[in-house]
């Protein structure tokens, strides 16, 4: 389900938890989420080290899985696009997507910086991908306080 377990987390915690694996369990296409936060630290995310599917296709994993690989890449496309729409001037960057021959990785705001990213097949529903973003970032950006933050990192520290 995800990279640390829920056992001890606060019952906001959890449902972050539970929100996440909602997304990845029932949207088609999705192969990993990840939730990072402003300065680039990975807060949440799905588990797909444990996927027998990339091992099988011969796939490099990181020590913690595609995860870690995920928040990266989020956090570099977020820092890219909001400097891009200052030297633009065109206000806050809501959401961006990269379609790329095997896949395709979405990046949406979620609050005070924090960011989540999807990666997903090249043949999934790009729309009902966008959407479900939408209802997660919906549903975590009024309770991902600094608290609920902070909590989070130290969990995905206690993983490592």
């Amino acid at each position: 389900m995800t990279a640390t377990g829920t056992f001890g987390l606060s019952s906001e915690a959890r449902n972050l938890h539970w929100l996440l694996s909602n997304l990845v369990e029932e949207v088609p296409g999705v192969h990993s989420v990840a939730v990072v936060s402003s300065d680039g630290l990975l807060l949440l995310s799905s588990d797909p080290g444990q996927s027998t599917e990339a091992a099988t296709a011969g796939r490099h994993e990181s020590p913690r899985g595609s995860s870690a690989d995920l928040a990266t890449i989020v956090s570099g496309i977020g820092s890219l696009t909001v400097g891009a729409a200052k030297l633009m001037e065109g206000g806050g960057v809501k959401q961006t997507m990269v379609a790329m021959e095997e896949g395709s990785v979405f990046v949406m705001a979620i609050s005070d910086g924090s960011l989540l990213g999807v990666h997903a097949t090249p043949d999934c529903d790009m729309s009902v991908v966008a959407y479900h973003m939408a209802l997660f970032v919906g549903r975590a950006g009024h309770v991902l306080t600094p608290e609920l933050r902070d909590e989070l990192r130290k969990s995905m520290e206690k993983a490592e």
